[in-house]
């Protein structure tokens, strides 16, 4: 048995509101679903029917810890027009984890916008940042007594690349130059709300919150040990994993490093044999984490695994993701590195964005027929992790 991970480590699995929730009407993503050829989302996974059953079925795995995200265009669904119904809602989801015993993680942004704010502009608009900033106000406000943990931005860098540079997301835009001004204000963004999280604590004489984002990592693996790849691999690392956390500890806007790990990306012509895959066709290399949270010591801050998980039909190859990548966890707090949580993406399918309903990545599966949820025998054998140390 490999031991190591403390009583108080956080557990558990996430969720993001648009993919699980269903009908989010008034969302940029939900008007860009109306264009040809585009799977809907609709009722999604009817999560924000269902959440109580859901937080049931995660509390029966074992799970203490959930994360979760606010969808803006449901508390804002016009300009300035906030739903005191909706803000309701978020905190009787977020009693309801409480009520079992379940710490929430709550995210600000998941890649979706209010459809005004898109109209307006988005994020390449001036005002941007002070849209954000305005309705970060009132739902921290309205859910400061009971989170400790925020994530501000969900995966910034991946929402920059997949909106504004590859032009797969809505906007549909390919800029550089508009992409590094979305980068700027999104940067922004997070730093006036991680200030804002934090005053708003200290004028309710609340205990002092843990504020960071979900940064996505990947592995940039050379495939060879030619100078030119290996010169390429730093290089990406450096600004894709690190750049914009880099710069949010120049700023001291970071209480822990929140990290988003899935796969790899080789560099140069890769002759290697074939590896194991998810669905999706992503690599499954458990190394590259190791690797990646070593290098988030150079932080001095506690590490988040804030999302890690594979799409498959195969249940057992899930299960073999899970155990791997949760030895190279093990492997990094071995060597120092002070990680504090662990949270599979996702408790249950759902909507996969451009991708669709067909990735599979949930611990419980859903019958979109029926909407029933069925356990995967994964979720049972996590469900001992989260309970005892694990056993490699």
């Amino acid at each position: 048995m490999i031991t190591g991970f403390t009583q108080n480590f956080l557990w558990g699995a996430a969720l993001s509101a648009y993919q699980a929730e269903g009908n989010n009407v008034n969302s940029d993503w939900w008007e860009w679903e109306k264009g040809a050829g585009k799977e809907k989302s609709g009722m999604a996974s009817r999560h924000y029917e269902f959440y109580e059953e859901d937080f049931d079925l995660a509390k029966s795995l074992n799970h203490n810890a959930h994360r979760l995200s606010i969808e803006w265009s449901r508390i804002e669904p016009e300009e300035g027009k906030f739903i005191d119904k909706e803000i309701d809602h978020y905190i009787k989801v977020i009693l309801a984890l409480r009520a079992r015993n379940i710490e929430p993680l709550v995210t600000l942004h998941h890649f979706t916008n209010p459809f005004w704010f898109s109209e307006a502009g988005g994020w390449l608009n001036k005002r941007s940042v002070s849209y954000f900033s305005r309705y970060c106000d009132l739902v921290i406000r309205a859910l400061s007594k009971y989170v400790r943990y925020w994530i501000t931005i969900n995966e910034p860098t991946i929402y920059i690349a997949h909106a504004y540079v590859f032009g797969a997301w809505p906007p549909e835009v390919k800029s550089y130059l508009k992409a590094r001004i979305v980068e700027n204000n999104l940067f922004l963004a997070h730093v006036k709300a991680y200030r804002l999280i934090h005053d708003i604590y200290k004028g309710l004489n609340l205990p002092e919150p843990s504020v960071s984002i979900s940064q996505y990592t990947q592995a940039y693996t050379p495939s060879s040990d030619g100078l030119k790849c290996r010169f390429i691999a730093y290089l990406a690392d450096k600004r894709f994993n690190f750049g914009f956390l880099d710069k949010m500890m120049r700023y001291s806007a970071m209480d822990f490093v929140g990290i988003n790990y899935y796969t790899r990306q080789k560099i140069g012509k890769d002759n290697s044999h074939p590896v194991r895959k998810n669905s999706l066709g992503w690599d499954i290399y458990p190394e590259g984490l190791y690797e990646l949270l070593l290098k988030t010591g150079k932080y001095g801050l506690p590490v988040i695994i804030t999302e890690n998980g594979i799409c498959t039909a195969d249940d057992n190859l899930r299960w073999e993701y899970i155990q791997d990548h949760l030895r190279s966890v093990q492997l990094a707090m071995q060597r120092g590195i002070n990680i504090t949580g662990y949270l599979y993406w996702s408790l249950i399918d759902n909507f996969e964005w451009d991708k669709g309903f067909a990735p599979r990545f949930g611990l419980i599966d859903i019958d979109y027929n029926t909407y029933k949820r069925t356990v995967r025998e994964s979720a049972v054998k996590f469900a001992h992790v989260c309970k005892t140390d694990f056993e490699g």
